[in-house]
């Protein structure tokens, strides 16, 4: 990277932690928990013990630090990330839209949340779907979880950071173009935010992943899983 390139980078990263630390700031021990019971009675089933899990957008770890996996990594621009992350996590601090720091074929899950809402354009996105397929080893898998702007079109654009509107049916045809195939799309799963609606005690958040007819009124973010 050049002199300016760095200086660019070093600049969105602070932002980054700006922008974070005012949004969930007093939320830190709810999205822990949270995210604990829904790695534990949900997303485990698609990571083996012995699996490399790379989240991209990683933010303040939450997923990453609370799944069970071999190797562990974390990638994100957010300098706030490296403090967040567990021993266990490597953190690559990088602008997602440059080539990933991790070798081809050496990942078995990938999996993002509430962040390819936040890339510039479709042309960031097919970079990163790019990127996921070539450090995923053959029948790995990309998970996908976000807001679907089929259901929650009024609040999208609150967020000053977002920048493309993405549904269900948008990222699995960006998917496909990239050859992954879809193995389970779910256009209604968590509520749009872990503010009002979302449930935060361990035991609402269990029974919320066991009654999906909750999540046709409750939930407003897409969850998809593919394969390569």
């Amino acid at each position: 990277m050049t002199e300016s390139e760095i200086r660019v980078s070093s600049e969105a990263g602070l932002e980054l932690r700006r922008t974070y630390n005012r949004r969930f700031q007093g939320l830190e021990t709810r999205r822990k928990r949270v995210w604990s019971v829904l790695n534990h009675h949900f997303f485990q089933r698609w990571v083996r013990p012995g699996d490399a899990v790379l989240d991209v957008g990683a933010g303040y770890c939450e997923f990453i630090n609370s799944i069970s996996a071999r190797k562990k990594f974390a990638l994100d621009l957010n300098p706030a990330t490296i403090s967040h992350a567990d021993s266990s996590v490597t953190v690559l601090s990088q602008d997602i839209c440059r080539p990933w720091e991790l070798p081809s074929s050496s990942i078995d899950v990938i999996f993002t949340s509430n962040f390819l809402e936040h890339l510039e354009n479709k042309k960031a996105l097919t970079h990163c779907l790019k990127e996921a397929a070539r450090v995923l080893r053959p029948q790995g898998r990309f998970i996908a979880l976000g807001p679907n702007i089929r259901y929650c079109y009024r609040e999208y654009w609150d967020y000053f950071d977002h920048h493309l509107p993405l549904s269900d049916r948008s990222l699995v045809e960006a998917l496909e173009l990239e050859e992954f195939k879809p193995e389970m799309v779910i256009p209604r799963f968590l509520p749009f935010t872990m503010k009002g609606s979302m449930p935060s005690h361990p035991l609402l958040v269990r029974i919320y992943l066991l009654l999906p007819l909750a999540w046709r009124f409750l939930g407003r973010q897409f969850l998809i899983v593919a394969a390569r």
